[in-house]
């Protein structure tokens, strides 16, 4: 078992029915003040340059990003590997120059592919959307 599999499972137990009242009380909403909070605490460390801080702060956003997975499986909607699935998906299709046979020799070459490939995505989504909307 990895530590981020010992991690999962403590979340798990903290929100489980004999876990913490307050992290059992917790929304995806009530928890964006935290996520932002930390988020600038990870940006405060980096600019700082320590390094063990910048370990603890990503360890505090970590936490964020798996209550967040922790509730959506709560509801029964995703976990946390679907969240990593749906994301290593996601920088391959957007990888391209690494992952296919794009050629891309600059990183204004890759940004520009970038923006062109998730304004597809954006696309699809309305249109599956859509598509969801009329099966109703």
């Amino acid at each position: 078992m990895t530590e981020l599999d010992r991690l999962v499972a403590v979340v798990a137990r903290l929100r489980s029915p004999k876990g913490c009242p307050w992290d059992r009380e917790q929304t995806h909403k009530s928890l964006i003040k935290y996520l932002r909070e930390e988020a600038k605490e990870v940006e405060a460390a980096i600019k700082k340059g320590t390094w063990h801080e910048i370990e603890d702060e990503l360890g505090d956003l970590l936490l964020q990003v798996l209550l967040h997975a922790q509730i959506a499986k709560d509801n029964g909607r995703f976990d946390v590997q679907d969240v990593a699935k749906s994301q290593r998906l996601k920088l391959t299709r957007r990888h391209p120059h690494v992952f296919g046979s794009a050629k891309f020799k600059t990183a204004e070459e890759v940004l520009r592919h970038w923006d062109q490939i998730k304004g597809k995505e954006r696309a699809l989504r309305r249109a599956d959307v859509k598509r969801r909307a009329k099966k109703s």
